[in-house]
């Protein structure tokens, strides 16, 4: 098995896409599980279903990621990214293997009490793919009862599993504010409305919201990743584009949040006679562990656990989770070497494929757990 996750990881990492357009990463993954003896099923695309018919018609799901992200790979490694400007920054290539190695491991044995169905799902980085496969009827298809999912994470010791009951990932809500000034000449100010300026107020108005208007017993983040504006040094900026992204657990402060970003832009707008829109699109919701699934699991599993806190990342496994129980796991790549530390989505981030093993025996531990 660690021959073939090592080859079948480093295929996949040679070869990574976007979104929902995923050719040749769904025929490599329609291609291994009909080799191990199941039929694929299309969804979402480029999504690819496989299910092994249990006893019962009753189903356990297990879910992992097909997606890659922009992002120029910097690594040195002879299995680099031959799609320049794309890499599986994120682990995705690991989780697909995962999978894969456990739907090889379990096709030829007898039959389960409950039916097994393999997710291998596009679109996680964006633009959503699991919504997709929800609203085409992956769950009135199947009767899954349960989903399990795992991400490889260098914030954990290598090999050691990270489960948390309840909050595990937060919710998240993409912005984007456009300030909408008046050129003029550098030199004349007065006769402009400075874009750049108000901006700068903005941001800092924006800050406002979590020290001041956010309890600081509620967790939540706001961050503006990305500032587009100006034309010419001697040119007052006629317009500035702010993009960014709120992180939290907690509906009702997410509401807030939304509530004092508008409200802030009608003043801001009043007060500097410029124009301020936003664009507040809601992502995906919190991944929410079900604690049932959680002590049952990590009352079950021989393999190593770590601590675990909440984490502000984002998974759209959390519309999984809004259909029925489901427990997402991390699954530590980090061997203190510092060459396995670099973070989710870093051009440096990789991993030693025989962590994967780990995630595939976890896997089976939750079958036996659960079935």
């Amino acid at each position: 098995m660690l021959n073939y996750v090592t080859q079948t990881r480093r295929t996949l990492h040679q070869i990574p896409e976007l979104g929902f357009d995923l050719p040749k990463t769904s025929a490599f993954v329609q291609a291994e599980l009909k080799s191990f003896g199941y039929e694929p099923i299309i969804m979402a695309k480029t999504g690819v279903i496989a299910v092994k018919k249990g006893l019962s018609e009753e189903a356990i799901a297990f879910r992992t990621d097909m997606d890659a992200l922009p992002v120029l790979e910097q690594t040195t490694h002879a299995f680099q990214s031959t799609h320049p400007g794309k890499m599986h920054a994120c682990g995705h290539d690991g989780h697909m293997t995962m999978l894969l190695g456990f739907a090889k491991s379990v096709a030829n044995l007898p039959p389960f009490k409950h039916t097994l169905v393999f997710i291998f799902q596009p679109a996680e980085e964006g633009p959503g793919g699991a919504k997709v496969l929800i609203d085409e009827g992956l769950f009135t298809r199947f009767a899954i009862k349960s989903i399990f999912g795992i991400h490889l994470f260098p914030g954990l010791p290598e090999g050691a599993l990270g489960i948390t009951a309840g909050p595990l990932m937060a919710s998240a809500i993409e912005f984007s504010v456009t300030i909408q000034g008046k050129s003029a000449h550098a030199a004349q100010p007065h006769e402009g409305q400075d874009a750049i300026v108000v901006a700068s107020q903005v941001i800092q108005a924006y800050q406002t919201i979590i020290s001041r208007n956010r309890d600081p017993l509620e967790t939540a983040v706001i961050t503006i990743g990305s500032i587009q504006g100006g034309e010419a040094p001697n040119i007052i900026a006629r317009e500035v584009v702010l993009k960014g992204t709120i992180r939290g657990f907690n509906p009702e402060v997410m509401s807030m949040i939304k509530r004092r970003i508008t409200e802030i832009n009608t003043g801001l707008s009043a007060a500097t006679q410029t124009q301020i829109t936003a664009q507040l699109i809601d992502a995906y919701p919190a991944v929410i562990n079900d604690e049932s699934l959680v002590k049952k699991v990590a009352q079950g599993i021989t393999l190593p656990t770590s601590p675990l806190k909440p984490k502000m990342f984002a998974e759209d496994f959390s519309y999984y989770q809004q259909q029925v129980p489901g427990l997402f796991a991390f699954l530590g790549t980090n061997d203190d070497s510092g060459n396995l530390g670099y973070p989710l989505h870093s051009c440096y981030f990789n991993f030693n494929e025989k962590v994967l093993l780990s995630g595939i025996e976890y896997y089976r531990q939750v079958l036996a757990l659960m079935d």
